[in-house]
């Protein structure tokens, strides 16, 4: 009988690579040395207040939990493993635990899906103690016409084998009661929160957002982790020594972040002149945009367009290019992203494609296991 995951490979095969990446020892301890340093900076009280002033007033709520599935997004490059962005809410965790099997890990993906479900009652234990978790609520805007909907329905499945009732619902479709929320007349513990609303600012998010200021549902990732860690305005301050030095980061910290973080800095109007002669050597992005949206090549960018990112709001990150690999006959580009709770790396995946960004359209492409060589 066709597991669920079987299922979804063969409806939606352009979501999973028949191939696997092999990265160098060095690079992985690379990477795993970057995370640490990035969150001994983050845990730095100077830093967060830094961090926080500029954030969402929701964002500066104490939270207990840490938040799950951290996605650092890196690329492979002759100098080293270059970090690109930080991700809350990253998806393809558990999609690519199942993968696993398919390369014959099974064993190896069946550990990490049970660290995922601890990953989740940990979650729920720092905020709540010894009491039970009962119930979780899988949550997204109109979550059946997600790209990634089948991880919903998986995630959903693997709670209840682990003996935790689940729904995957729309915000909407979750009610208050009491000092806390229900769905179809059943409370809800904890929000997976698969939603790109990082601040609950939406109409659709606004009673999650009450009750969540009154703690009355735990919620991860939350917005606290996203100001943190997913503002794409504090790889500024990661990037730069002279921030460094004045936080107090100690110098080994500082060169491996230095040689790990390409430059990041502010676009500003009174720099136009420059950035536009430099261009080629620049990737735009919004600080709180997600999944490559409005984000540009410098290279690929019409003066139309570089008018609005003067005026956006825009950070300018140095261009890293991703690695090149032969996937049968084609040569396809790899973004690296590692799964991460609290500061330590659960698995390695690949993302590979064509084009200027990941597209999950390249035939042959798509999510794929990483192993260490």
């Amino acid at each position: 009988m066709k597991t669920t995951f079987d299922q979804l490979r063969e409806r939606q095969p352009q979501l999973f690579s028949a191939s696997a990446i092999t990265i160098d020892s060095r690079a992985m301890q690379a990477m795993a040395d970057l995370i640490v340093a990035i969150e001994s900076v983050i845990a730095l009280p100077a830093f967060q207040a830094h961090a926080l002033a500029q954030s969402p007033e929701i964002a500066r709520l104490p939270v207990a939990p840490h938040s799950v599935f951290m996605g650092y997004d890196f690329h492979l490059t002759a100098s080293g493993p270059k970090l690109i962005e930080i991700n809350t809410n990253a998806g393809g965790g558990l999609l690519n635990a199942y993968l696993l099997a398919a390369h014959g890990k099974a064993s190896e993906g069946a550990r990490i899906r049970d660290e995922f479900v601890a990953m989740f009652r940990e979650e729920w234990r720092l905020a709540r103690g010894d009491v039970p978790l009962r119930r979780i609520a899988i949550v997204d805007e109109k979550p059946a016409e997600q790209f990634l909907a089948p991880e919903f329905i998986l995630f959903k499945e693997l709670f209840e084998q682990h003996g935790i009732a689940a729904v995957v619902c729309d915000p909407a479709e979750l009610v208050r009661d009491g000092n806390g929320l229900s769905h179809a007349g059943q409370p809800v513990d904890l929000i997976y929160n698969r939603m790109t609303d990082f601040a609950l600012d939406a109409t659709e998010t606004a009673t999650i957002r009450a009750v969540f200021e009154q703690g009355g549902v735990v919620l991860t990732p939350h917005p606290r982790a996203h100001a943190l860690y997913a503002d794409k305005r504090n790889l500024m301050q990661l990037s730069d020594d002279a921030a460094l030095q004045a936080l107090g980061v100690g110098e080994t910290t500082r060169n491996i972040l230095l040689a790990g973080i390409p430059q990041t800095v502010a676009v500003t109007p009174e720099q136009g002149e420059a950035f536009w002669a430099e261009r080629k050597r620049w990737f735009f992005k919004p600080p709180a945009g997600f999944g490559s949206r409005a984000a540009y090549r410098g290279d690929k960018l019409t003066k139309r367009v570089f008018e609005e990112v003067l005026h956006g709001g825009y950070i300018a990150q140095e261009i890293a290019p991703p690695s090149e690999h032969t996937v049968g006959e084609t040569i396809m580009k790899a973004d690296i992203r590692c799964y991460v709770y609290n500061g330590r790396i659960q698995l390695v995946a690949a993302r590979l494609y064509q084009g200027q960004t990941t597209n999950f359209r390249t035939p042959g492409g798509g999510f794929a296991p990483v192993f260490t060589v």
